[in-house]
């Protein structure tokens, strides 16, 4: 790994700087308040190429790797969006990895330049009410029909981008393989057809400008060419976007304690009581100077991950590693950040405190901090497996 300057990810990360600077705090701020997505953000981002800068050039997309998608998510996150700006990119920017890896000609070929293009909106359909991070207790089922098609029935939590997704990118059950827990799972991409799929927003903490739904799915046809990959090995298929999804997530979190310390630095400059600023008290200072310590650490295990991911190589402990470490960088970092402001850190005008609610769902999703310490735990420590 080369830890030289690379001139040309500062042009990207300069480029999004400069794109972001477009949508400023108020902006993400009235987009959270009234729950409402941010299309004039999105439709600038994928104007400028950015939404599709992972995908394969032979589908209209960039080309570019992990690595650079990690640039990509930790600007937006660091200009202020925060997970509002992120989560309104991320699926497409890593999401359809799957498809990418195992979707058959047809399925690239129809899909992939729409979302390099920034034109297909794609949900992520893993997560239900009764299974939770045991996906294997996945429920959802499809059932092959008498033309070849498939009819799925079912309930997903948390799928996020439900409303404006065109597609959703949903493991269901197809099969039952009692030497496997992970067999019998298969993944589709499957349309959020509205006569068949009904979607309810939930009520939450923070980043509501992206909603996220139970989706309840009543005999939703699909055509057999929208299966990912192969029949029964929908699990092992989505494996392939775990990781990089664990990386963006990581960047995303090192630029939301970004955004908070630079809002916390601003404040401390200029706040003066006892006739000097704040920040001259080591009280204020030192604590805003360990959390610039952890983003920094936090970032180089980002691009380690990245890097190892991109050059084909196992980057698990790498990305849960980072994960690990970005997610409590960030927290830390917009925790600091609303005490360093002391009882206004509480107050709206200072954005702050909307860092800080979207900073704390980094601990828990995709995966929890606790989910993370034990893949470490049984896959690098050898440790037995505990549950």
């Amino acid at each position: 790994m080369d830890f030289a300057p690379d001139p040309d990810h500062e042009l990207i990360a300069d480029a999004i700087a400069a794109r972001c600077a477009d949508f400023d705090d108020a902006y993400w701020a009235a987009c959270d308040d009234e729950h409402r997505f941010p299309w004039e953000f999105y439709g600038a981002m994928a104007a400028d190429g950015w939404v599709g800068l992972a995908l394969p050039e032979a589908y209209g997309g960039g080309g570019r790797g992990i690595t650079e998608a990690a640039i990509l998510m930790r600007e937006v996150a660091k200009s202020g969006a925060a997970m509002n700006g992120c989560s309104a990119l991320h699926l497409t920017v890593f999401g359809l990895e799957p498809v990418v890896k195992f979707g058959n000609g047809r399925l690239k070929e129809t899909f992939l330049p729409r979302a390099a293009a920034g034109d297909l909106h794609v949900a992520f359909g893993v997560t239900e009410p009764n299974a939770g991070t045991d996906t294997s207790q996945i429920a959802t089922r499809a059932t092959r029909v008498d033309d070849g098609s498939w009819r799925i029935s079912g309930q997903k939590i948390w799928t996020t981008k439900a409303l404006e997704a065109e597609v959703v990118l949903i493991l269901v059950r197809t099969g039952d393989d009692p030497d496997d827990r992970f067999g019998g799972l298969t993944l589709f991409l499957a349309d959020l057809d509205p006569d068949h799929v009904e979607k309810r927003p939930i009520a939450k903490l923070g980043r509501n400008a992206v909603a996220s739904c139970e989706t309840f799915y009543d005999d939703l046809p699909v055509d057999d060419w929208r299966m990912v990959g192969e029949e029964g090995r929908g699990f092992h298929h989505i494996l392939s976007g775990l990781n990089p999804e664990r990386i963006l997530i990581a960047a995303e979190a090192i630029g939301i304690g970004e955004a908070a310390l630079r809002r916390a630095v601003g404040y401390a400059t200029d706040r003066e009581v006892f006739d000097r600023p704040i920040g001259a008290n080591q009280a204020i200072a030192h604590p805003l100077a360990d959390a610039y310590a952890r983003l920094q650490a936090a970032w180089q295990m980002v691009q380690l991950a990245a890097w190892r991911y991109d050059h084909g190589l196992p980057c698990g402990e790498a990305a849960n590693t980072a994960k690990y470490l970005a997610a409590e960088a960030g927290y830390l970092a917009a925790d600091r950040a609303v005490q360093t402001h002391g009882g206004v850190g509480y107050a709206s005008e200072y954005h702050v405190e909307r860092y800080w609610r979207e900073a704390r769902l980094m601990r828990i999703a995709p995966v929890s901090q606790e989910m993370t310490l034990n893949y470490l735990a049984q896959n690098v420590l050898r440790l037995p497996r505990s549950y």
